[in-house]
């Protein structure tokens, strides 16, 4: 069976659903960064893990806590970048949605230290 990517192998450590415990992968300056102009509200860059958690709590909020990614695929490309396609899938102004999205993570020294959440916001396919 071949190892997987160190970088691959430290993002299927992170537990989305408990920030505090994966606290220790991100690096001091992590920065979220999320773009989607149907979303301006949530647009914009969150800092460290608390940022994170304020992002996810931001989500929720929005979605009626039915916000939830699903992994697709993940490439790593070279030693710093990993592209993550998931499919986001919640319920939004009362109508289920589920759309792609790509997140680059960049680690660096062994911690996440950047990542941008690319959520396609023209082509929603069917939920």
């Amino acid at each position: 069976m071949t190892e997987p990517h160190p970088n691959v192998a430290l993002l299927m450590q992170l537990d989305l659903r408990d920030l505090d415990a994966s606290a220790p992968l991100f690096s001091d300056d992590f920065v979220w960064h999320f773009y989607n102009p149907k979303l301006p509200d949530l647009q914009g860059d969150y800092h460290g893990v608390d940022g994170l958690k304020r992002f996810f709590a931001a989500m929720a909020g929005k979605t009626q806590g039915s916000f939830n990614v699903q992994p697709v695929s993940v490439t790593p490309v070279g030693n710093e970048l990993l592209v993550v396609h998931v499919r986001d899938v919640m319920v939004l102004e009362g109508a289920p949605i589920t759309t792609d999205a790509v997140v680059v993570w960049r680690i660096v020294n062994g911690q996440i230290a950047e990542a941008w959440d690319i959520p396609a916001v023209y082509a929603v396919p069917d939920g």
